[in-house]
């Protein structure tokens, strides 16, 4: 059976949407798998609206270009606004329900994963991991890589001189998974 996923990961510039997203491509590629990230970049700053794209296959990738995601992580109301509509019927739409009504959610036509990322890294003791939290549901929602290639890439996608928060990183990806589970 052939892999391929793609994800439209959308948030507050700030909120960390395009270190998700790289981190994603490259667990993919860690994983021997075929990937494209595209960061969309405009007037995006810390406030402002930002998102990545990220498809990951077995097979050779045609376009990056994605009309119709087979799945989102949207972390604020604008980006669901956004969105929403593109997501194809019965896609996965992870959703930060510490910043948005997850009754805003199509939840008829789309598989709704509302997980409190700011309340869960809040317990971890960082609010800054929501977006580690929310690639955590992702990856257990969609399986599409196992857990540990995605902790095991965080040293590759995380600067040197914040090493010391790989640990932390990997914990809330897992605090994610598990309450994807839950």
């Amino acid at each position: 059976m052939s892999l391929y996923q793609d994800v439209i990961m959308a948030g507050f510039g700030g909120q960390g949407v395009m270190l998700i997203g790289n981190l994603l491509a490259y667990a993919g590629m860690e994983h021997g798998l075929n990937v494209t990230y595209i960061p969309v970049y405009g007037p995006e700053m810390r406030g402002g609206t930002a998102n990545c794209t990220v498809v990951v296959s077995d097979d050779a990738i045609g376009s990056p270009i994605i009309r119709s995601p087979k799945s989102l992580i949207i972390m604020n109301r604008p980006s669901l606004d956004k969105f929403q509509p593109q997501l194809e019927d019965g896609g996965v739409l992870v959703l930060n329900s510490s910043l948005i009504d997850a009754g805003l959610a199509d939840s008829a036509r789309v598989k709704l994963v509302a997980v409190p990322c700011n309340e869960i890294a809040d317990g971890l003791g960082n609010t800054r991991m929501a977006n580690m939290v929310a690639l955590g549901a992702y990856v257990a929602a969609t399986g599409v890589l196992p857990l540990s290639v995605v902790e095991e890439s965080l040293s590759h996608v995380i600067a040197k001189h914040y090493s010391h928060l790989i640990p932390k990183n990997a914990e809330a990806l897992r605090a994610g998974a598990a309450a994807y589970k839950n």
